[in-house]
């Protein structure tokens, strides 16, 4: 059996939004999608926060980017989710539909 999977909703939603975005989720993207999916807004530091969290965790892995004459020359720290990311999503799901599948057939909604 695995070991314990460890995360906040607010881990859980970043990580997904990582997923979604596939090597593309950086502070900006991962807000809009954030907003477009689960209509929350969150500030950018606060998510910067989360994907630091994340990252030492190991849920995901962060790379520079190019520079951009858009972004004054800045790069961008792109991040994306790893093979133990993508499984602890995956028992979270797992464990979430256990659930509401014993929910379903005790209860009426």
């Amino acid at each position: 059996m695995s070991s314990r999977i460890y995360l906040g909703e607010l881990e859980e939603l970043i990580l997904l939004m990582v997923a979604l975005l596939n090597k593309e989720a950086y502070g900006v993207t991962v807000a809009e999608e954030l907003k477009a999916q689960a209509n929350r807004e969150l500030s950018i530091s606060a998510i910067h926060a989360v994907l630091h969290r994340l990252e030492e965790k190991g849920f995901v892995k962060s790379k520079m980017g190019g520079a951009s004459t858009e972004r004054g020359g800045r790069r961008k720290r792109l991040f994306s989710i790893t093979a133990h990311g993508r499984n602890a999503l995956e028992e979270l799901r797992d464990t979430r539909n256990l659930i509401w599948n014993l929910i379903a057939k005790t209860t009426t909604l």
